[in-house]
């Protein structure tokens, strides 16, 4: 039994120096697991002599049943004990001031694509949407680009199928519209459009927003009135305006529209090759063709179309110089905006 104090006072040195659950649930394996010391003393009972055996084991059952005691109490207390670290650990502090989430912005390309509709709805015009995936007769055949015609090789085209693709302008709404609707129409199709082109001033998907009008008596003057008033109200109105002869396939005659360089005044910089114009938009009077597409009678309608890219707009405006910047989602950029 002498040995059984020892081991007593042992397990008391040990129990004054834990400090967390962990360390008591090894010490009380130590002592009462199944190699534990007090479970080894039980195993030897059989090796006392016959006379001590009675007086061994209830001595060693109760220094069992006191570390049994102790390690409930002293588990009860640690829980305690931990339980309050946690509640201050997570108490929630209302001297600190709160923390600050900044707010969203408008993204510089639907800033200027939600201004150019208003431009437009202000002169009276009404927005149309059409599908992204489109069929290659809206998006090329009813727009006097028949199968092989080279004027395809201007637009790099994503092919779903031989005639299914992703729309590279949004002029295919132009062929729905006058499909369904007979003059007058005065209409805006803003939306995605794709083509197989990246590098600093393109990307594989951007915005467009074709516009067109057509009655009986629509002259190349309403275009022009049209988008000298669109640029003026965009930019500015000191912002001088030139139309240059060009080619689309669907508009005769066509015009490229240029203004004065964003970036230099009109002095003539890199951006503009020194020339103190860029290109912003095409535009023309709708090809006979077109109307005879939709059933229109190209001897009593007439009708002009123009298309631009949002993107080339919001560069020339703000003097931005690479349209990647508006996909990078930089939040030094775009809280400029």
């Amino acid at each position: 039994m002498l040995d059984i104090i020892p081991l007593k006072k042992a397990f008391l040195d040990e129990l004054n120096s834990i400090t967390n659950l962990s360390e008591l649930q090894q010490l009380r394996v130590k002592y009462l697991g199944k190699k534990g010391l007090v479970t080894s003393k039980l195993k030897t009972l059989s090796t006392v002599s016959p006379e001590l055996r009675p007086a061994y084991g209830r001595a060693v059952n109760e220094v069992k049943d006191y570390i049994e005691e102790e390690v409930k109490k002293r588990g009860s207390l640690l829980k305690k004990e931990e339980h309050k670290k946690r509640i201050l650990s997570e108490a929630i502090d209302m001297t600190l001031p709160g923390k600050f989430t900044p707010f969203g912005r408008e993204h510089p390309i639907n800033k200027v694509l939600y201004e150019i509709i208003d431009i437009f709805i202000s002169m009276g015009f009404e927005v149309e949407e059409g599908p992204e995936v489109e069929f290659d007769y809206y998006n090329f055949e009813a727009l006097n680009m028949p199968k092989d015609h080279p004027a395809r090789d201007m637009q790099d085209t994503f092919y779903i199928s031989e005639d299914i693709i992703l729309r590279t302008h949004t002029s295919p709404v132009q062929i729905r519209v006058m499909e369904k609707r007979r003059p007058p129409l005065k209409i805006i199709a803003p939306g995605k459009v794709y083509r197989c082109d990246v590098d600093i001033s393109h990307t594989p998907m951007f915005h467009q927003v074709e516009g067109f009008m057509v009655d009986t008596d629509i002259a190349f003057s309403d275009l022009k009135w049209v988008l000298e008033s669109f640029i003026h109200s965009i930019f500015s109105v000191e912002t001088p305006v030139r139309f240059r002869p060009s080619f689309f396939p669907f508009t005769e005659p066509s015009a490229e529209v240029d203004i004065g360089c964003t970036f230099c005044a009109g002095k003539g910089c890199r951006v503009c090759k020194n020339t103190g114009w860029l290109e912003i938009l095409g535009a023309g009077m709708i090809d006979p063709r077109v109307f005879e597409m939709v059933g229109y009678n190209p001897e009593l309608y007439t009708g002009f179309a123009f298309g631009m890219g949002v993107e080339r707009v919001t560069m020339l405006k703000y003097s931005i110089d690479d349209i990647r910047l508006f996909f990078e989602n930089d939040m030094r950029f775009l809280k400029q905006f």
